[in-house]
């Protein structure tokens, strides 16, 4: 099974794909920060921080950027 057969099954059972993987981001970015989401999942920063602002999400204020050293 790939992404792409999971995707036609939920379609052909009438679940909105879609609408699942938005709620599913929105809740996430509500449990840790936007940029720690969109580094796991492989979304730009910017579209998981946007998504996160629309959600309201508490980590308004933690720091960007490379945090490693």
């Amino acid at each position: 099974m790939n992404p792409g057969t999971l995707r036609d099954a939920l379609r052909k059972l009438g679940v909105p794909v879609e609408e699942g993987r938005t709620s599913a981001i929105r809740q996430l970015v509500l449990q840790a920060p936007a940029p720690v989401i969109a580094q796991a999942l492989g979304y730009h920063d910017k579209s998981a921080t946007r998504i996160a602002t629309e959600a309201g999400a508490p980590w308004k204020h933690c720091a960007p950027g490379d945090h490693t050293r």
